[in-house]
């Protein structure tokens, strides 16, 4: 088996019998469409959730409306309420979440577009990072997704 990425997560999964899910925001499915590349992963990765909406995220992984109301949609606390509830709800050790603005519109001054929060919870342990990234669209949705899936890989070899 190559060894990237999702092949390295794999392993650890397997390893640690970790069960994943994923809430995702800006990236719109990526992670879960990258991580479901390796022949296996069904053993450990639940399900994925893609939450584009506020109302979604709120109705299919239960984040508090008020959390959203009060940070933003884009926020760090809205990534931990994602990644948290995403692994709540699903019934999973583990959870990856991922809100921002990946444009070209949509950016303001406080919140330009790239910005993205990414979220790690395992076994409730949280690690949340921010990032402006550059690029098009789908340039930031793929930076976004990568790291995403590196901070998982640090966050497991970190946890155990």
């Amino acid at each position: 088996m190559e060894n990237k990425l999702e092949n390295q997560i794999y392993e650890l999964l397997k390893k640690h019998r970790i069960t994943l899910t994923t809430a995702e925001s800006a990236t719109g499915g990526l992670i879960a469409s990258t991580l479901v590349n390796v022949p296996g992963i069904s053993e450990f990765f639940e399900q994925g959730y893609v939450t584009y909406s506020d109302e979604a995220k709120i109705k299919m992984i239960h984040v508090d409306a008020a959390v959203i109301s009060k940070y933003g949609v884009v926020s760090r606390e809205t990534a931990a309420q994602m990644a948290v509830k995403a692994a709540e709800t699903a019934g999973c050790q583990a959870a990856l979440s991922v809100t921002g603005v990946a444009g070209p519109d949509g950016g303001t001054k406080e919140c330009p577009v790239g910005t993205v929060y990414i979220c790690c919870c395992i076994d409730g342990e949280i690690a949340v990072e921010h990032h402006i990234f550059p690029g098009s669209r789908s340039e930031i949705r793929t930076a976004a997704a990568e790291r995403a899936l590196l901070l998982l890989k640090e966050c497991i070899l970190s946890h155990f």
